[in-house]
């Protein structure tokens, strides 16, 4: 029984974080498919160069609450079950998880999805939401005052490991909270690599800026 909970809030997460909000809302709304622009990512951030703020926003908070929703049912699956006691915080987890998974690698588009920081900071906020504001906070001063995504988002998730480590080792905040913000550091961090080597050769496109169709064959900028 334990073990089929586990099951379905890991297979529960991936197909939430599966559902590519990002494409649907910019064919929606501007008649494209912004796979076809840009990066070629199915996030937030693509879609405000394809599709515009309001798109973009709707995208972001959807992809944000993935994430919540996949930590929050997991949590409801889990409770009031004695045998499953201790379990649940652990299975939150691998439901948020599951679904930064599903967004990045998505059944319903052959596997090709987005970074997964909207779904990661949604579960996040689920889990504990002192971390995710704090990361959340980190990200957003970031970007605002670079204009690169990219380097918000990296920054936010190391802000949120950050706090949520002495949390855990000196004031007894759950563990499996810090082993969701340790792999999601490391996850963001891997693939952003290639915005981070245009970050240092001074190449990476800043938010904002409108991308073309042929932009997409030739750029691999996000």
């Amino acid at each position: 029984m334990i073990i089929a909970k586990f099951a379905a809030v890991i297979i529960g997460g991936y197909i939430l974080g599966s559902i590519p909000f990002g494409v649907i809302i910019s064919r929606w709304s501007a008649r494209v498919d912004v796979r076809d622009f840009g990066s070629g990512k199915t996030g937030a951030t693509n879609v405000l160069r394809v599709a515009g703020k309001k798109a973009a926003l709707t995208a972001v908070l959807l992809d944000f609450f993935k994430g919540t929703l996949a930590v929050f049912l997991a949590g409801l699956l889990f409770r009031g079950d004695y045998l499953s006691w201790g379990l649940a915080s652990g299975a939150q987890v691998l439901a948020g998880m599951a679904a930064v998974g599903g967004h990045k690698w998505p059944v319903f588009l052959s596997f090709r999805g987005g970074r997964g920081v909207a779904t990661y900071f949604g579960g996040l906020l689920a889990l504990y939401p002192p971390a995710a504001m704090v990361g959340g906070g980190i990200l957003f001063l970031s970007t605002g005052l670079t204009r690169y995504v990219s380097l918000g988002s990296i920054a936010g998730a190391i802000g949120a490991l950050a706090l949520l480590l002495p949390l855990t080792l000196f004031y007894g905040t759950p563990f499996e909270y810090l082993v969701y913000a340790l792999s999601g550091a490391i996850f963001i961090i891997v693939v952003h690599r290639d915005n981070i080597a245009r970050l240092r050769a001074g190449k990476e496109r800043k938010i904002g800026e409108k991308v073309a169709l042929k932009d997409s064959l030739s750029s691999p900028h996000s």
